[in-house]
């Protein structure tokens, strides 16, 4: 374990998933998740965000309290070169990522223009002038249809932002709030197995 990321699961591990946590939590808020979505064979690694939130607790990908969020190019670097840098141990076709809210938001960001497996956006927003260009990665969006912090119809937007570009595209609504539902882990887990490359026999 280092100050800027947390790991979990067999350091041998063929296949890896990436968590980026929301505004305000920190790299142990989604691990737990990250472990039982994942399975024992999976690396996983839940890396923190790189500022200080605004309140004092918990930390950000860039400060949503800006004016036109100034923060976010940085980020957006930021978190390309650290995604790149994993990709060293194992490639990021055998990586998926998997954010919330903001950290889904720099998921689907980033990991569009990167050789990712898949990517997996909970309760996320598309950024400002954000354009996803082909080849793109598939994505699993979730989203709670009565969420008070990123409306439901942000994640309808990223759809049809993806779809537009060519991208393949799933998104699971439920009835409820800002939050990843349990009742949607079974069709979360599907779509991790199928998406990690499969072993050579």
């Amino acid at each position: 374990m280092t100050d800027d990321l947390l790991i979990r699961g067999p350091a041998a591990a063929q296949q890896r998933l990436v968590l980026l946590h929301g505004w305000g939590a920190d790299a142990d808020d989604l691990l737990d998740l990250g472990e039982e979505l994942a399975g024992r064979s999976t690396g996983v690694i839940s890396l923190r965000a790189p500022e200080a939130h605004p309140h004092g607790v918990g930390r950000q990908w860039y400060d949503l309290q800006q004016p036109e969020w100034p923060g976010l190019v940085g980020a957006r670097q930021q978190l390309r070169q650290r995604l790149e840098a994993l990709a060293e141990s194992l490639p990021l076709q055998q990586t998926i990522v998997l954010g919330f809210s903001q950290g889904a938001a720099m998921a689907l960001d980033v990991a569009a223009d990167l050789p990712v497996a898949a990517v997996i956006a909970c309760s996320g927003y598309p950024h400002p002038g954000w354009s996803p260009h082909a080849p793109l990665p598939p994505i699993l969006l979730s989203h709670g249809r009565a969420d008070p912090v990123v409306p439901y119809a942000a994640s309808e937007e990223l759809q049809r932002l993806w779809r537009g570009a060519g991208g393949e595209s799933q998104l699971l609504g439920f009835p409820g709030g800002h939050t990843i539902d349990p009742a949607l882990f079974p069709s979360i887990r599907s779509f991790l197995l199928e998406h990690w490359p499969q072993p050579s026999p």
